[in-house]
C-alpha cells in the first residue's frame, strides 16, 4: 500500500537517568552548536555507549536529524513500524539521553511515514495522527514511498539496510563455480525489478559465498539507484520478528513494512521449514511485492524444490525466476582467494604455501579463510616463520577435527568405480583404454594420498605394476588436478563417496 503521509509524534523528555547511563558528552548549559545535526551526534554518542553496536548500527545510525528550534529535537523514521519498535525497547533511553543533552524540559519528535490518517494507541495513550505536513516546492511528497522504484523520486536516506558495507562485487572473486550467479545478480542490481530474474535465488552449501553475493548486490542497487529502499534480513529473523509483531498486535505495521521495499533479501529460506503462519505472512508479502514489480533475492542450501516442510505454493514462487548454484571453488579459484585475502591482511604468502592450502582446502570459501586466519596468526602471534611446514601443521589440525574414515584397497577401487562406471577388475586389470588408464591412476593416487601402502604394495593390487607405474600416475593426476576442471571434480566426488574431507 502507499504511504500517503508523515506524522509527528512527540514525547516529553522528563525523566531520572537509570544507572547504567554513560556521562554525557556535552551539556545543555554548552549547546552553542545551534544545529539538529550536532545535537542530534552528541546523542549517538551517549546511545552507541549503552546499547550492543549491532543494535546502534541498525535501529540508530542511520536516523536524520531534521530540526532544532530551541525546545524540540525532530528527528525522521521510516515507518511507523520502526518507530514503536525504537520507543517500546528503547525509549526510556531516549528520554534519558535528550534530557542530558538537550535539557529537562527538551522534547523530542519522530517524523514517521505512515500507511494513512488513524487513530493508533501508543503507551496507553491514544493520539490522533496530522494530516501530512507541508512540503517544501520542489521536494517530492512521502506518498510516493512504496510505489514501484522506476516511478520514485526521493527516498528518505535513513531507511535501515542490514547490507555489511564490506561485501561488493569487487571483492567477490567469480568463477566457473559461481559464474551464473554472479552474472545474474550484477544484471539485478543494474535493473532490480526489470529482468526475468525475479526472484533470483541462489543455492548452494554453507560458507561458498552466497551471503556476500546477495549483500554485493544491495550495495551496489544502492549505488546506482539512489531513491530504492533494499533491505536484508534472513528467515530466522522475519520469523522472530512476525512472531513480536503478533505478540504486540503489531502485524499490520510489520507487513506494511517489508512491502515498503523495493529490492528485499531474504537469506536461509530453508529455515521456514515447519513455520506455517510465518509461511502464510511470506507467501503474501512475495505475492506483494512481485505484482509491484519489486526484487525479490532468496538463498537456500539446497534447490526450492528439494526443501521439505515448506508450502508447495511458496515452493512454486520461488521457482518463477532464475535458480543459480554456486559450487565448491576449482583450483583457480581457489589460489585467487588466497591471493586477494592474503593482500586484503598485508601478507605474502609463498607460492608453495599457497599451492598447498589451494589444494588441501577444497570444501568451502570459509574454510579456506579460517585456514589462511589461522596460518597468520601463528606467524604474527607465535612467531612462526611462515613455511610449507607450518601450512602443512594448519591443515592437519583442520582435519584432525574430521571423524577417522576407513579407507582401504578395497573402498578406494569401489568409490572409483561407481564414478567412473567402471567395473573394478578392469581397473586393476591390462587394459589400456583411455578412460580405464585415468581411472586406475586415480586409485593410485587415493591410495598413495590416504594410506600407508607402499608403491611397491600399491602396484600389487593393480596385476603386479611396479613402484615407477605409480609414481608416474600419481604425477599424472597432480598435473591434472592443477590445470583440468572435470579432474578436481572427479577427485571431489569420490572423497564424498569415501567420506573424507576433500583435502
Amino acid at each position: 500500500m502507499p504511504h500517503d503521509a508523515t506524522t509527528l509524534f512527540s514525547h516529553d523528555s522528563s525523566g531520572t537517568p537509570p544507572p547504567h547511563i554513560a556521562p554525557p558528552h556535552s551539556t545543555a548549559s554548552s549547546q552553542e552548536a545551534s544545529s539538529a545535526d550536532a545535537l542530534w551526534a552528541q546523542c549517538l554518542d551517549i546511545i552507541r555507549d549503552n546499547i550492543n553496536h549491532q543494535v546502534f548500527r541498525t535501529w540508530f545510525a542511520n536516523i536524520r536529524a531534521l530540526s532544532w528550534n530551541g525546545s524540540k529535537l525532530l528527528i525522521q523514521v521510516p515507518s511507523q513500524f520502526y518507530y514503536e519498535w525504537i520507543e517500546e525497547h528503547y525509549g526510556a533511553l531516549m528520554r534519558t539521553v535528550i534530557a542530558q543533552i538537550l535539557g529537562p524540559h527538551a522534547e523530542l519528535q519522530y517524523e514517521v511515514i505512515i500507511d494513512k490518517s488513524e487513530d493508533i494507541t501508543l503507551e496507553d495513550r491514544t493520539i490522533r495522527l496530522p494530516a501530512m505536513r507541508q512540503q517544501p516546492v520542489g521536494q517530492p511528497s512521502f506518498a510516493q514511498v512504496g510505489l514501484p522504484f522506476a516511478q520514485q523520486q526521493s527516498i528518505p536516506q535513513n531507511f535501515p539496510t542490514y547490507l555489511n558495507p564490506n561485501y561488493v562485487f569487487e571483492n567477490f572473486i567469480r568463477g566457473e563455480s559461481n559464474q551464473l550467479a554472479a552474472a545474474a545478480a550484477i544484471a539485478i542490481a543494474e535493473n532490480p525489478g526489470k529482468t526475468k530474474y525475479n526472484p533470483l535465488v541462489i543455492y548452494g552449501s554453507t560458507g561458498l559465498g552466497k551471503t556476500h553475493l546477495v549483500h554485493a548486490l544491495g550495495n551496489r542497487a544502492l549505488q546506482l539507484h539512489r531513491n530504492i529502499r533494499v533491505f536484508y534480513t534472513n528467515s530466522e529473523r522475519f520469523t522472530m520478528e512476525y512472531i513480536n509483531a503478533i505478540q504486540s498486535g503489531k502485524v499490520n505495521e510489520f507487513t506494511n513494512f517489508y512491502r515498503s521495499v523495493d529490492i528485499l533479501i531474504v537469506d536461509d529460506i530453508q529455515f521456514f521449514s515447519g513455520k506455517e503462519k510465518t509461511q502464510d505472512n511470506f507467501f503474501h508479502t512475495f505475492n506483494a511485492l512481485h505484482q509491484s514489480g519489486k526484487q525479490i533475492i532468496l538463498t537456500s542450501d539446497k534447490p526450492p524444490k528439494e526443501i521439505q516442510g515448506v508450502d508447495e505454493r511458496l515452493i512454486s514462487r520461488f521457482q518463477w525466476g532464475l535458480t543459480a548454484d554456486i559450487q565448491p571453488p576449482d583450483y583457480e579459484m581457489r589460489l585467487a582467494i588466497l591471493q586477494r585475502k592474503a593482500a586484503d591482511e598485508g601478507a605474502e604468502l609463498p607460492v608453495d604455501v599457497m599451492e598447498y592450502l589451494a589444494r588441501n582446502i577444497t570444501s568451502s570459501v570459509r574454510e579456506l579463510e579460517g585456514c589462511l586466519i589461522s596460518l597468520l596468526a601463528k606467524v604474527s602471534l607465535d612467531g612462526r616463520e611462515l613455511t610449507l611446514d607450518l601450512a602443512r601443521e594448519v591443515v592437519k589440525g583442520i582435519a584432525t577435527e574430521q571423524p577417522p574414515k576407513e579407507v582401504s584397497v578395497k573402498t578406494v577401487l569401489q568409490a572409483v568405480s561407481e564414478y567412473y562406471d567402471i567395473s573394478p577388475a578392469l581397473i586393476t586389470g591390462k587394459t589400456r583404454k583411455q578412460e580405464v588408464v585415468l581411472a586406475r591412476q586415480m586409485a593410485m593416487y587415493l591410495l598413495k594420498q590416504y594410506t600407508q601402502l607402499s608403491l611397491k604394495s600399491i602396484g600389487m593390487h593393480f596385476g603386479g605394476r611396479d613402484h615407477t607405474t605409480v609414481i608416474h600416475s600419481c604425477t599424472m593426476v597432480k598435473n591434472y588436478l592443477e590445470t583440468d576442471t572435470r579432474t578436481q571434480a572427479a577427485l571431489i566426488a569420490i572423497l564424498q563417496k569415501l567420506g573424507l574431507p576433500h583435502s
